[in-house]
């Protein structure tokens, strides 16, 4: 018993640790601010994409167990990282024409949204058909092309 003692206090001692995830929400720069988004793909960025890569992040419940509310944190602040659409606007031309690059290539491939996210059928709307991909894609690379 003694051996499983110093763990579960550990555990417990963890949950005290507060949250520092970031929950500033704006969308003064938002791509949705600058660029015209099809309602289609407006919902597919909300299931798919919103939870890390904007600053609408709904955190479910689990977020708040710890260890792995520090790495669903670490995860989505990574992914923020590499693609914010609320502070989309503030990039330079170059720069969204090449994150736009980012999401064809990354959602071509699979790679987007990553498989720990879909896991376990817990975001299930998140997991994207044939048709929201192309859709997705077609959506990318016609803005791409319009950014100057």
């Amino acid at each position: 018993m003694k051996k499983y003692l110093i763990p579960i206090i550990f555990l417990a001692l963890i949950q005290l640790i507060p949250n520092f995830s970031s929950k500033e929400e704006t969308d003064a720069y938002s791509i949705e601010k600058g660029y015209l988004i099809p309602e289609n793909v407006k919902e597919t960025l909300k299931n798919s994409c919103d939870d890390c890569h904007s600053d609408k992040t709904v955190s479910p419940w689990y977020t708040h167990v710890q260890p792995i509310g520090f790495w669903i944190n670490h995860h989505v602040n990574e992914g923020k990282e590499h693609l914010n659409f609320s502070s989309f606007m503030k990039l330079p031309a170059d720069v969204q024409r090449h994150k736009l690059d980012e999401v064809i290539e990354t959602v071509e491939e699979g790679e987007m949204p990553l498989s720990s996210y879909t896991y376990f059928g817990l975001h299930p709307k998140a997991n994207l058909n044939e048709q929201e991909k192309g859709d997705l894609i077609a959506w990318a690379k016609d803005l791409k092309s319009k950014i100057k």
